[in-house]
């Protein structure tokens, strides 16, 4: 039976060196050698497979630059040796909810949402702090993660400590602000699907080192779109040279080609101008220019009309069609001369023959998309007149890029989450168009001033539950899932074996329970689903298993069968065949498709014999795979 430990592969997060390194040692064995630290890169043999010329000095290679870097790279790929711990009291329709809400450092969550998800989300919206010089920046510069969060947050030590801003009197002001992004939006890239889509919102102050950060991540080809949002429609009269009326939403692709982007609906003013005055069969069309301003050597030739007039192409511009094409179109009455059949030939485009709607665009008016102003409205109204958040964005605006880039079942992450708008902007969308859209939001419980919303996570949480009930009570028929799980970040359940070499007698003894004492069955359990690549929404069925001296036995089947957990403190030698059939039981009634791993705690059996005849009960019943933690 192998035992789980804190620093094995299963119980950390991805680790992303060691599987970059194994890909190109996969495509390049020889590109692989042993270096001062262990398999290092050969950087010669890497000249000679690319072309020498091809590999540039770092000191002239294009693109932005900053000092920290090189280390916000590595801090990408640290795994993170934390964990989730289940929280039920905070969440709503814990038992059958598909949606999760987060509390905790998002880089410290993305690293532990790498093996559960990645390649999985469809879309990312986060809204970052915008850099203005009084928005905080996470600090990424301490060795231990998880240490310094539980520290920041008041969870232990002194605590509490609040984040202060990022002025620009620092003399780091754009660079703490790179640090911090650059890590979580590698880690965030991983997560999307191969036709996923991340759209981050920013304002003039750091929207062109965003654009390169991005081109740095996600390939320059990859950049679909920069939205442009009307989040005023009154100009700022305080404003001190111009009014700044919109920010920005920088739109990147995890892979170009595979993107597929959805059609807007035709307004009613675009459906007016569809007409049918010569009252053809095929219905309503509307009239296009015949000429493109694209050179086409075929399309330059003289058009004859019914009534003898001649047409050229207008100066410079071409007919888009060659002479064949356009005697076609005209043969099939597709081409329209006017009224009294002498004016300028056009072609006719019938609205049966058009598909979906319209192209999307990157003006998005206050109209179409909201505005701050009402973002603030939406928040006074779900808080009977309180506004707990000071910069929300609209629902509307969360919704138009739903609708843009994703379908009915897609799952969608914030991990910058706030007030939790995205999380309502997803519900919205799900209520209104029928839809099963999952969700992911992440926010770090920073504390705020308020007495009754002691961190900004709690203010999401209160947010999505009225939010929730809102939904619910304006659309009474639709039974989506308006629920959500709460996790909040914390140390490993495991206990790290870190000897105290002038007391090793008391450091061995004190090691034998494997597990730390203050952590519920409930917390080890997910930290098992995380760490081994299982969704944190999985099905957990529970059988209770009668053992000798009434000790009672609680199994755990996840995900169908795939995972069977005990985790009882005590397996005595009588109750080892019993619960070992109890499983093989289950087993055989699941029926899981793939293997089936088994899990027990290591410290409950009194010997390695126990042990033992555990592990060859459950292999003689084709159960092979069984560890302990």
């Amino acid at each position: 039976m192998e035992k789980l430990t804190v620093a094995s592969p299963e119980t950390n997060s991805a680790d992303l060196v060691a599987e970059n390194l194994a890909a190109l040692q996969t495509l390049f064995p020889e590109l692989i050698t042993e270096g001062p630290d262990g398999v290092a890169v050969n950087i010669d043999v890497l000249k000679a497979l690319v072309g020498d010329k091809t590999v540039s000095d770092a000191d002239e290679k294009y693109g932005l630059n900053w000092h920290g870097k090189r280390r916000a790279r590595q801090l990408a790929l640290t795994p993170s040796t934390g964990t989730l711990r289940p929280c039920p009291e905070d969440s709503v329709d814990w038992d059958t909810t598909q949606n999760l809400m987060i509390e905790g450092d998002n880089l410290e969550v993305l690293k532990l949402l790498q093996k559960s998800y990645a390649g999985k989300v469809k879309l990312i919206y986060i809204d970052p702090p915008y850099n203005t010089g009084k928005d905080f920046v996470y600090p990424d510069n301490f060795h231990d993660n998880i240490k310094n969060y539980l520290e920041l947050t008041g969870q232990t030590g002194e605590g509490g400590k609040r984040l202060s801003s990022n002025t620009e009197a620092s003399g780091r002001f754009h660079t703490d602000w790179l640090n911090m992004l650059y890590p979580r939006l590698r880690l965030a890239r991983n997560l999307l699907r191969e036709d996923g889509v991340i759209c981050i919102s920013i304002d003039d102050a750091e929207v062109a080192n965003l654009r390169k950060v991005c081109d740095d991540i996600f390939g320059e080809e990859n950049h679909l779109a920069t939205i442009v949002w009307q989040k005023r429609y009154v100009s700022n009269v305080t404003a001190q040279w111009l009014s700044d009326m919109h920010d920005f939403i920088l739109v990147y692709a995890k892979s170009r080609g595979a993107v597929k982007v959805n059609s807007w609906a035709r307004t009613e003013e675009q459906l007016e101008a569809y007409k049918n005055p010569d009252g053809d069969a095929r219905g309503e069309w509307r009239a296009q220019d015949l000429s493109a301003s694209k050179p086409y050597s075929a399309g330059q030739f003289t058009i004859e009309g019914p009534t003898g007039l001649c047409f050229d192409p207008p100066p410079n511009r071409y007919w888009r069609c060659n002479k064949e094409k356009f005697e076609g179109w005209r043969d099939d009455n597709r081409i329209w001369w006017g009224v009294n059949k002498n004016a300028r030939p056009m072609l006719k485009a019938f609205l049966s023959e058009v598909e979906g709607g319209t192209t999307p665009h990157t003006w998005w008016e206050h109209e179409f998309a909201g505005h701050n102003k009402e973002a603030t409205l939406e928040v006074k109204q779900l808080f009977n007149g309180d506004a707990p958040f000071d910069t929300p964005k609209p629902v509307k605006l969360m919704r138009r890029l739903l609708e843009v880039f994703c379908s009915t079942n897609d799952l969608v992450m914030d991990f910058f989450c706030g007030s939790g708008a995205f999380g309502h902007g997803v519900w919205d969308f799900n209520a209104k168009c029928d839809s099963q859209m999952r969700s992911i939001l992440v926010q770090l419980p920073e504390p705020t001033d308020r007495k009754d919303y002691a961190t900004i996570a709690d203010i999401t949480k209160e947010r999505l539950r009225r939010a929730g009930k809102k939904i619910r009570d304006e659309n009474p028929l639709f039974a989506g899932d308006l629920g959500f799980r709460v996790f909040k970040l914390d140390s490993t359940n495991i206990l790290e074996w870190d000897p105290d070499r002038d007391k090793i007698a008391e450091t061995l003894e004190a090691s034998i329970e494997h597990l730390k004492t203050d952590r519920t069955e409930q917390d080890i359990l997910f930290e098992l689903l995380l760490k081994l690549g299982l969704d944190l929404c999985v099905p957990i069925k529970t059988k209770k298993v009668e053992g000798s001296v009434k000790h009672i036995h609680d199994l755990h089947s996840i995900g169908g069968g795939s995972l069977l957990v005990c985790l009882s403190k005590a397996i005595l030698q009588l109750d080892v065949e019993l619960v070992a059939l109890a499983l093989v039981s289950w087993h055989q009634e699941l029926k899981p498709a793939g293997d089936t791993t088994v899990v027990f705690r290591d410290s409950a059996f009194a010997d390695d014999v126990a042990k033992s005849n555990i592990t060859a009960i459950l292999q003689q019943h084709g159960i092979e795979t069984v560890r302990s933690l």
